[in-house]
C-alpha cells in the first residue's frame, strides 16, 4: 500500500460509556461560535438603521434620509474580516505556544477591547477599528474553536460535535437580528449600543466558561506534557489512568505524532511539504474548502440582506431577514445529525447541487418580475429560504468539521489557522466588492438581483471541488483520518475507511505487537528532535 503504515488491530473502540463528558466539554467550546455569529450578523441591522446613520453618515439638507457612501458601507462591513484574517493567522502561533484553551481566554479580552473601540467611537475610522480589533479575536476563535472540539471529542461522534460550531454561528446571527429589529426604531444612541454591548456578555461566558474546561490531550502531548494529558484525557473519558480506553487513545496519538516527528513535520514549510503524508494536498484542501464555503454567497445574504430585500420591494426587510436565520438555525439541526450518518463528502455534494439550483433561481425570478409583484418576491424569498437551508445543513458545519480532522498533530495548529485564514479572506473580499456589485450609482455594477448568477455559478466550482478532492472521513479517529490519507485517494476513502472500521486498525503497531513499543520509539523521536535542536532550545515536541 502507498505510504507504508503498519497496521494492526486494536482491541478497543472509543465508543462507550465513557464519551458524555467529552462530548459535553468539547459541545461547550461551540458557545466561540455565537461571537462569530452575532458580530457577523448585527452590522446587517446596525448601518441601516437611521440614527446610527445619522450619527456615522451624511445628513441631507433637504431633510431627507442620512445615509453613508457606498465606499464608507463597504468598509465598516469588511474591517470585522480584514480583523478575523489576521486572527485566524495568530490562531497558530498561540495555540502551539499557549495552548487551545488559555488561546481562547486572550481571544475574548481582545474581542472585548474592540466592542468598547466600537462604543466609545463617535465617527466611521473609530468604528472601522473597533471591528478590526473585535475581528482579530473572531479570528483566534474560529480557528481555535474547532480544532479544540476535533482533538476532545470521540470520533462516533466528532461530526456533531464540531458542526455545533456552526450552529451556535446560525444562533449568534439569529440573535443579532431580534436585537437589531427590537431597537431600529429607537431615536437614540441605544438604537445600536444595545447591539453592539450585548457582545461583552458571549466573550464573558466563553473565557470564563474554558476556564474549567480541560487542556486537549494532543496538545500536551505534543509540547511533551504526558502527565497533564493523561489528566486531561481522565476527564474527557471519565476512566482511571489504566483504563483500556485511555490507554488506547494516549497509544495512538504518540504512534501518529512519532511518525511525524520522525519526518521533521512542525513547521509552515512543512505544511506544503509533499510525500507518503500528502501535507501539500491537506493543507490546499484545508485552504480551497473555506475559499468556496465564502463563495457561495452565504454571507450576502446576512451582510447586505437587510438592504437587499428592501432594494426588492420587501416591505419588511428587517423581519425577513429574522425568516432567513429562522431557517439557518433550523435547518443546521439536520446537518448535525447527518454529518456522521450520511458523511462529509456527500453532503457537500447535495449541498453544492441544491444551492447552485436555488440561486440560479432567484437570480432568474428576479430578472424577471417587478419590485411590485407580490407573488414573485414570496417565490424569491422562498428560494432564497431554500438556498439557506441548503448551505445550514451541509456547507455551513462540515466545512468546519472537515478542516477540523485532515490534518496531523505536528501542522494542525498552522494549517488550520491558514485554512480559516483563507475562509476570512474571501469573507473579507466579498463583503468589501458586494457593494459595488449589487448598489445602484456612479461606478457600481448595479447587479442587484443578478449576483446569484455568480453565487451559482460558484457553486459548481464547489460540486466538482467536492467530488476530486473531499474524502470520506466519518467515525475515524483523527489518527486514522491520517491513516487514510497515506494510503487512498478521495476516491478510494470511503472503501479504506470502511477497511479501517471493520477491522479496528490504527497507526504504529503490527499484528501481535506490543504498544510499549510505540511508545519507545515516540519517546526516541522526541529525544532524537531535542538533541538536534540543542540543549537550550525547545523540542519540536
Amino acid at each position: 500500500m502507498p505510504g507504508g503504515v503498519p497496521l494492526g488491530p486494536a482491541k478497543f473502540d472509543l465508543k462507550g460509556r465513557s464519551s458524555l463528558p467529552a462530548i459535553v466539554m468539547s459541545g461547550f467550546a461551540a458557545f466561540g461560535g455565537i461571537l462569530f455569529g452575532y458580530d457577523t450578523g448585527t452590522i446587517s441591522g446596525i448601518d441601516v438603521m437611521q440614527y446610527w446613520l445619522c450619527e456615522f453618515g451624511t445628513r441631507p439638507d433637504d431633510g431627507g434620509d442620512c445615509y453613508i457612501t457606498t465606499s464608507q458601507k463597504s468598509l465598516v462591513v469588511s474591517s470585522l474580516s480584514a480583523g478575523t484574517f489576521f486572527g485566524a493567522l495568530a490562531g497558530a502561533p498561540i495555540a502551539d505556544i499557549i495552548g487551545r484553551r488559555f488561546g481562547l481566554v486572550i481571544a475574548c479580552l481582545v474581542f472585548s477591547l474592540g466592542i468598547i473601540l466600537q462604543a466609545a467611537s463617535t465617527a466611521i475610522p473609530q468604528f472601522v477599528v473597533g471591528r478590526v480589533f473585535a475581528g482579530l479575536g473572531v479570528g483566534i476563535v474560529s480557528t481555535l474553536v474547532p480544532m479544540y472540539q476535533s482533538e476532545c471529542s470521540p470520533k462516533w461522534i466528532r461530526g456533531g460535535v464540531v458542526a455545533l460550531y456552526q450552529w451556535a454561528i446560525t444562533i449568534g446571527i439569529l440573535l443579532a437580528s431580534c436585537v437589531a429589529e427590537g431597537t431600529k426604531d429607537r431615536n437614540d444612541s441605544g438604537s445600536w449600543l444595545i447591539p453592539t454591548c450585548i457582545q461583552f456578555l458571549w466573550a464573558l461566558i466563553l473565557g470564563v466558561g474554558v476556564l474549567f474546561l480541560p487542556e486537549s490531550p494532543r496538545f500536551l502531548i505534543q509540547k511533551g506534557r504526558e502527565e497533564q494529558a493523561v489528566r486531561s484525557l481522565q476527564r474527557l473519558l471519565r476512566c482511571q489512568k489504566d483504563d483500556p480506553e485511555l490507554l488506547e487513545e494516549l497509544h495512538d496519538v504518540k504512534a501518529s505524532l512519532a511518525q511525524e516527528l520522525a519526518l521533521d513535520n512542525a513547521g509552515y514549510a512543512d505544511c506544503f511539504k509533499r510525500g507518503p503524508g500528502k501535507n501539500l494536498q491537506r493543507t490546499l484542501t484545508g485552504v480551497f474548502l473555506q475559499a468556496w464555503q465564502q463563495l457561495t454567497g452565504i454571507n450576502f445574504i446576512f451582510y447586505y440582506g437587510t438592504a437587499f430585500f428592501k432594494n426588492s420591494g420587501i416591505e419588511n426587510p428587517f423581519l425577513i431577514s429574522i425568516a432567513t436565520s429562522v431557517v439557518n438555525v433550523g435547518m443546521t439541526i439536520p446537518g448535525i445529525w447527518a454529518v456522521d450518518k450520511v458523511g462529509r463528502r456527500k453532503l457537500l455534494l447535495i449541498g453544492a447541487a441544491g444551492m447552485l439550483v436555488c440561486e440560479y433561481l432567484v437570480a432568474i425570478i428576479g430578472v424577471t418580475i417587478r419590485t411590485d409583484n407580490l407573488a414573485g418576491q414570496r417565490c424569491l424569498i422562498a428560494f432564497v429560504c431554500i438556498y439557506i437551508a441548503f448551505f445550514a445543513s451541509t456547507w455551513g458545519p462540515i466545512a468546519w468539521v472537515v478542516t477540523g480532522e485532515i490534518f496531523p498533530q505536528a501542522i494542525r495548529a498552522k494549517a488550520m489557522s491558514l485554512s480559516t485564514a483563507s475562509n476570512w479572506l474571501w469573507n473579507w473580499a466579498i463583503g468589501y466588492a458586494t457593494p459595488y456589485l449589487v448598489e445602484p450609482g456612479e461606478g457600481n455594477a448595479n447587479l442587484q438581483s443578478k449576483v446569484f448568477f455568480i453565487w451559482g455559478s460558484t457553486c459548481v466550482g464547489c460540486l466538482i471541488f467536492t467530488y476530486f478532492f473531499i474524502p470520506e472521513t466519518k467515525g475515524l479517529s483523527l489518527e486514522q483520518v491520517d491513516l487514510m490519507y497515506r494510503n487512498s485517494t478521495p476516491f478510494t476513502s470511503d472503501a479504506y475507511r470502511r477497511k479501517l472500521l471493520s477491522e479496528d486498525l490504527h497507526p504504529g503497531h503490527r499484528p501481535g505487537e506490543e504498544k510499549a513499543g510505540v511508545v519507545v520509539h515516540y519517546e526516541k523521536a522526541a529525544a532524537a528532535h531535542h538533541t538536534a535542536a540543542g540543549p537550550d532550545e525547545p523540542s519540536k515536541v
